[in-house]
């Protein structure tokens, strides 16, 4: 049985509830995971959904199928929570979703969080992640993801991937991602009071525990500032209400005239990750299948 959609207006509720309560710069960062953590035990995931631990060269991860084992195609999905909060758990919803609806496991990495581990400690566990899974599958049947700060390290992953010569994932989908950690997001008065969830004070308080100011304009924290030629195909998913959504419509533009495939679409009206309410949110079901037919497409199976 499917869970009953959730009307938008209460869903945006909770939202705002999950920002003001979670997601809170004046809290310390164990308060903040401990209560992003409480919420998202409420989130459904489908009927015949399994949830494995398994560590990849040391990193743990949960694998989430939903119908029958499939070892055909993977997808690497990085949670979001601003590169210092977060689990896998935010992600198991719109996992077996996808799952289901796209025929293939997909990795829900659990990557280590400033500040007590900086940059680069993300980015070295989501490469021997990518060195594990590789060392199994070949390239073409791995999609990388990523929501958020998570839609971040992946895209700085498959980047150093290319920039090291390796073999890069058949492609690559970014969910409101975070790309840019050295734009002003007060910039956009309109946009801060319309996101529902982030606020710049947060973000900024995120950015200082992953990094040093200074390293803030490198690719490597900001990948919105590398050369993105050369890159896989890339779906980028977005809200119009989305305090991120400048960052997703500037790759979208930089990639596609830098001669990248790129499908890019910005839903009207919805905040940051709403993608994660598949099964919930009929929006997030509409990017969620779009989600499904990029992994089958690019995959080519």
């Amino acid at each position: 049985m499917k869970a009953p959609r959730v009307p938008p207006a209460l869903m945006r509720a909770g939202a705002r509830q999950v920002g003001r309560r979670a997601l809170d710069p004046d809290l310390p960062w164990a308060v903040q995971r401990r209560r992003l953590d409480q919420f998202m035990r409420s989130s459904p995931v489908p009927r015949g959904t399994s949830v494995l631990k398994n560590p990849w060269n040391g990193v743990p991860a949960d694998v989430v199928t939903s119908g029958p084992p499939a070892r055909e195609r993977t997808v690497v999905h990085f949670h979001g929570g601003g590169y210092c909060v977060g689990s896998a758990r935010m992600a198991r919803t719109w996992a077996a979703h996808l799952s289901a609806q796209a025929g293939c496991r997909v990795v829900l990495p659990e990557y280590r969080l400033a500040p007590e581990h900086g940059h680069p400690a993300g980015l070295d566990d989501a490469r021997e992640v990518m060195r594990a899974l590789l060392g199994d599958v070949p390239p073409a049947s791995v999609v990388v993801s990523g929501d958020s700060a998570g839609g971040g390290l992946a895209l700085a992953l498959v980047l150093a991937l290319r920039d090291d010569g390796e073999k890069l994932p058949a492609g690559c989908i970014l969910l409101s991602p975070w790309l840019d950690l050295t734009r002003d997001r007060r910039a956009v008065p309109d946009l801060v009071r319309r996101d529902v969830l982030l606020s710049p004070r947060w973000l900024e308080a995120c950015a200082r525990a992953y990094a040093d100011p200074s390293a803030w304009a490198e690719p490597a924290v900001s990948p919105l500032l590398a050369e993105p030629a050369g890159l896989p195909p890339l779906l980028i998913q977005a809200g119009s209400d989305d305090l991120l959504a400048p960052d997703a419509q500037a790759l979208a533009v930089r990639a596609s005239a830098a001669g990248v495939d790129v499908s890019y679409t910005r839903w009207p009206g919805l905040w940051h990750d709403f993608t994660l309410q598949a099964g919930l949110l009929a929006a997030a079901d509409s990017a969620l299948a779009q989600a499904a037919w990029f992994v089958t497409s690019v995959t080519g199976r």
